[in-house]
């Protein structure tokens, strides 16, 4: 996945426009902030009549009144500077929460072409990773960097009011305390990028070697595995190295820079005391505030790489953020009205690349009730003629229409919801049964989910089990077998009772007798119902009221199984091939 450019100035735009919804809290949290800083000038500018008024003067009066004036004096900093932390922090926890739902949600609206080009590790590093490091940009930027803004602001003023001349050579030296900042994050940022980069790959190769066991035990490539992600997190390892390098050097020189600059203020500060022309206090209420003054720009440094790699998550974020859905809703979609005629595909062309046609000249209508096979060798087109039905792709050329309405004029789920798809690989979540079934519809009734199953010839099973229909089948329903897999999806497409039914491969994964059990319940599934059958084994298809055989993404023949066979063509040549022995 390609990843954008965005400069700071851009990416802490967006950054705020997140924190639009809840100004009110922000702005409070804002005005924390300022009382914190004007506080701390308070506190700095304390220091003054502290020494002379009490340790060179000797008044009474003030040893009275200053100690308290000081603890009043830090208890409200404290209670400001708590609520200030405390509401940016919800902020900055809230835009986050708001985030990763945002994303999820987002993802969810690509194509299917989205989730073949993109690795799964990386989309779950995206979610995870990505926005976890960016709640450290946003808690260091939104909640740090206004607050100790508004304190330098605030610290430099009475820097200026102490003694004017100390103040301009502290401002001639401060800007070189910032050049290790802007020259460093420039690395740091490079460097976060490509550590994300690498963290995305380690997390694909722990996917993949996961939710790929069974063929990594099958063949014993354990050690192999063991290797690829050693290697990975070696990678992983030098990247986040060079980035402690950086730190290492970084921070040092910051103490360095910030020691020397002390040292000349101090120099020119005691010359001026001695002079007679200026105060001890006045030179120490000075240096305090300096001090005061340098301690955000060296937090600034600490959390630089903390902050870079925030930056360089966020824009990995808002990359995949801005990527545009290649199929949505066109404007002015409207609903698709409940099928009740035909079905019809005319003069479609498609292809994946845009180069290489996947499908040519494709003209085809099914009646309402229709009991429609595709077969052809592997490769010929016909799993992708039934993914452009619910607009899983959209076609480049031609139309499909439905009841004669062009499928790209109605809403996504409104065409969706007219369909049920049923596919060689079973889609099943690490849920209970129950949920499993009434997927994308909850709501319904305990009869009705309980029927459902009975149709799909799953309630015998079902109720064996300990827990029945609230047994968790596990990630991918890995705790039943093929067969019981297989028929609790065809429960679920009985439930969900769309008028168009889709069956890819559906059999095809199965062993003889779990075939016979599922194609049992395949035949209660498609009963009253407009099917689609993909299909590899001939076997299962004899029935059907028509076979369209597509070879090189053409339909070459059509008819039904007897008349097929007697052009001595295609279709007869798959059948041979099956029933030859």
């Amino acid at each position: 996945m390609p990843t954008s450019l965005f400069s700071n100035k851009q990416l802490i735009y967006r950054l705020f426009q997140l924190i639009k919804p809840y100004k009110a809290k922000f702005f409070l949290a804002m005005f924390a902030a300022l009382a914190v800083a004007g506080l701390s000038g308070a506190q700095a500018y304390m220091v003054k009549p502290l020494l002379d008024k009490i340790f060179f003067e000797k008044d009474t009066f003030f040893l009275a009144v200053l100690p308290f004036a000081m603890v009043a004096l830090f208890l409200t900093k404290a209670i400001f500077y708590g609520l200030n932390f405390y509401l940016l922090e919800q902020v900055g926890q809230t835009v986050i929460r708001d985030m990763r739902v945002r994303l999820f949600d987002h993802i969810h609206r690509q194509s299917l072409s989205f989730f073949h080009k993109t690795p799964t590790g990386e989309i779950i590093s995206r979610i995870l990773s990505d926005i976890t490091l960016m709640q450290g940009a946003i808690s260091n930027v939104v909640v740090g960097l206004l607050r100790d803004f508004f304190q330098v602001i605030f610290l430099l003023g009475v820097i200026f009011t102490m003694d004017w001349k100390l103040a301009l050579l502290s401002i001639v030296f401060l800007p070189s305390a910032t050049f290790p900042i802007v020259k460093f994050g420039r690395a740091f940022r490079r460097i976060s990028t490509t550590m994300q980069e690498e963290t995305a790959k380690v997390s694909n190769i722990i996917h993949e070697s996961i939710t790929g066991a069974p063929v990594v035990k099958a063949f014993a490539m354990e050690q192999y595995e063991s290797k690829r992600f050693r290697a990975q997190v070696q990678k992983l390892f030098t990247v986040i190295m060079e980035e402690a390098r950086y730190r290492r050097i970084q921070h040092p020189l910051m103490e360095v820079i910030g020691g020397i600059g002390m040292a000349l203020i101090i120099w020119f500060g005691g010359k001026e005391v001695i002079a007679g022309n200026s105060t001890p206090g006045t030179f120490f209420s000075f240096m305090t505030a300096l001090i005061m003054v340098y301690e955000p720009i060296k937090g600034v440094s600490r959390i630089n790489s903390i902050v870079q790699q925030g930056f360089a998550a966020a824009t990995r974020v808002f990359t995949l953020l801005d990527i545009v859905p290649d199929i949505e809703d066109k404007a002015g979609a409207r609903p698709l009205p409940p099928f009740h005629q035909d079905i019809t595909l005319k003069d479609i062309t498609f292809s994946y690349d845009g180069l290489i046609p996947v499908l040519s000249n494709i003209n085809l209508s099914i009646k309402r009730g229709e009991i429609i096979a595709i077969v052809g060798p592997s490769g010929s087109g016909k799993s992708t003629l039934s993914n452009l039905l619910p607009r899983f792709f959209d076609i480049q050329h031609g139309s499909l229409l439905i009841d004669g309405t062009d499928i790209r004029d109605v809403t996504l789920e409104s065409l969706r919801s007219q369909i049920a798809i049923v596919t060689q690989q079973t889609i099943l979540f690490n849920d209970t049964i129950r949920n499993n079934i009434s997927y994308g519809d909850p709501d319904r009734s305990e009869a009705e989910i309980k029927e459902a199953a009975r149709a799909a010839y799953a309630l015998n099973f079902i109720e064996q089990l300990p827990e029945g229909f609230e047994t968790i089948i596990g990630e991918s329903g890995v705790r039943l077998s093929g067969g019981e897999r297989q028929r609790l999806s065809i429960a679920r497409a009985i439930l969900k009772n769309a008028p168009i039914l889709v069956l890819d491969e559906a059999t095809s994964a199965l062993d003889s007798e779990s075939e016979r059990e599922v194609q049992r319940a395949l035949d209660n599934l498609m009963k009253d119902r407009t099917t689609l059958v993909i299909a590899h084994r001939l076997s299962t298809i004899k029935n059907a009221d028509r076979i369209i055989v597509v070879k090189n993404g053409v339909i070459a023949e059509e008819g039904n199984h007897e008349s097929l066979l007697e052009l001595h063509g295609e279709y007869e040549s798959l059948y041979n091939i099956q029933y030859q022995n």
